[in-house]
């Protein structure tokens, strides 16, 4: 029996979700309240400049790889990948920086001029890492984390137990390694998980497997060639667009939803998923049906927001990376304002993207194209004038690190922060990254993707099951379709 099914919203997660289903013959419709499909992962183009409006990092390209294979296609036939070397640039507090290498005969040479002996602990490190990165990605994340008798067979237990839970990853790192800078690369993954690397569950340091042997790529022609591909994806399967219409209500009968509503019309279906913020969902727009309490989402720990800048400036950079990460002030200062007391940063950490560096394609010739980034707490106060004060913070620092002064060469130049995560995605709190990995809001203990008060009504995305970040997004859609299927069909 073919269903009809809604999925709300057009992220990762729910091209994902919508391209399974509608594999097996179910009509899909996904309904995109912007008038552009891809959520965060969107792009705009300007003065000649086009801009990834979210994700920078290409990780973990077999996730990738196996979502394409799973449709009958490979990376290749829908762009070219390119792995960075060196994979990004560090700029360190004594005024250097390191260009961490892709080749790992370099790498382990950097570690052993850091600290004697270190390159041999990096063989170790990264073979438990690996270990944790396989055990991850084959035994955990597909699973749907319903009940913990999920994760009750010899091979799942056998592998939690390799997998550090309640050790944290900070004190993990310093079981292998004392030299500061060496720390500081290794902790760097776990910027955006939404706690301190001392409060991190040490099971994450899978993120050093997925950054150092995995690598960093780059589609060429930008970040948002993924979405393009995953768009192509659904209409081979016949996955229909709704776009600028936005779900605002539903009509229910007993327990199951019978339409969804939006700003445009009315749409029938047997099965809804929304990609769409959980929380939004949950208390916005099921009037009574929601999963969760205020109490509970007000207790929820998230992962940073963030200041975005896209910039367009008329002339080259010189000695830049394509990624470039400034850790030149204190990482643990940063933390506690994002984390503890959240604030504004009074020194922020911050990181800047030049795609333009490996892709003349995304800047008029002659010109750069910029991203910058500073995490911060969510749900702070949100303001033109805080904007451009730290634009200017920016400014000052990468002229003093980098050399580079682009004040006079701004051509375009665009802002995005914690008001407009709410207004373009109903974010809670303005969230960027979701909720963080914390080991009280690992699997079973993540929101649920399955409403409990409603039989036909799903969750997909980054507040969910795996977690935030693109490749989690993309498991998260498959494993929702993978649970309809199984009690629907």
């Amino acid at each position: 029996m073919s269903l009809k099914v809604i999925v709300i919203g057009s992220g990762v997660s729910s091209l994902s979700s919508a391209s399974f289903l509608a594999k097996e013959g179910h009509d899909v419709t996904i309904i995109e309240k912007n008038d552009q499909i891809g959520g965060r992962a969107r792009k705009f183009s300007k003065e000649g400049f086009t801009f990834d409006m979210g994700p920078s990092w290409y990780w973990m390209p077999d996730v990738f790889e196996d979502f394409y294979n799973k449709f009958n296609h490979t990376t290749s036939d829908f762009y070219n990948l390119k792995r960075l070397d060196p994979s990004y640039r560090v700029y360190w507090k004594d005024a250097t920086h390191t260009d961490v290498p892709a080749n790992m005969k370099a790498l382990e040479e950097w570690f052993e001029e850091n600290e004697k002996g270190s390159a041999l602990k990096l063989r170790a490190f990264l073979k438990d890492a690996e270990v944790k990165y396989q055990v991850g990605m084959q035994d955990l994340v597909y699973k749907p984390s319903m009940s913990v008798f999920e994760f009750a067979n010899k091979k799942v237990l056998k592998g939690l137990l390799s997998m550090n839970l309640f050790s944290s990853f900070g004190k993990f790192i310093r079981s292998y390694f004392s030299n500061e800078k060496i720390i500081g690369l290794l902790e760097f993954p776990v910027l955006f998980l939404g706690a301190m690397p001392n409060e991190t569950p040490a099971l994450y340091s899978l993120m050093n497997y997925a950054d150092i042997k995995l690598g960093t790529w780059y589609p060429e022609g930008g970040m948002h060639k993924f979405i393009e591909a995953f768009e192509k994806i659904a209409l081979e399967n016949k996955v229909k667009f709704i776009t600028g219409e936005e779900v605002i209500s539903f009509d229910k009968e007993n327990r199951k939803i019978k339409s969804v509503v939006t700003t445009k019309g009315k749409y029938s279906a047997d099965i809804i998923i929304s990609g769409a913020d959980y929380q939004h969902t949950d208390k916005k727009l099921l009037n009574g049906h929601a999963n969760y309490s205020q109490k509970y989402w007000d207790k929820r720990v998230m992962a940073p927001s963030c200041l975005l800048f896209y910039v367009g400036i008329d002339k080259k950079l010189k000695d830049v990376q394509h990624h470039n990460l400034f850790f030149d002030e204190s990482l643990e200062q940063h933390g506690i304002e994002i984390y503890k007391d959240p604030k504004w940063p009074s020194a922020p950490l911050f990181y800047v993207c030049a795609p333009s560096i490996t892709d003349a394609s995304v800047a008029p010739e002659g010109s750069e194209n910029l991203f910058f980034l500073i995490p911060i707490a969510p749900n702070l106060d949100d303001s033109e004038e805080t904007r451009e004060k730290y634009f200017n913070i920016l400014l000052k620092r990468f002229k003093e690190k980098t050399g580079n002064d682009i004040a006079s060469n701004i051509v375009y130049k665009k802002s995005f922060c914690i008001e407009d995560f709410k207004n373009d995605y109903n974010a809670f709190k303005g969230n960027a990254y979701g909720l963080a990995n914390t080991l009280r809001q690992t699997a079973i203990l993540k929101p649920s993707l399955r409403n409990k008060n409603l039989d036909n009504f799903y969750y997909t995305g980054q507040l969910t099951v795996p977690g935030p970040g693109v490749p989690p997004s993309i498991v998260s859609g498959e494993v929702v379709a993978k649970y309809v299927l199984k009690n629907h069909s």
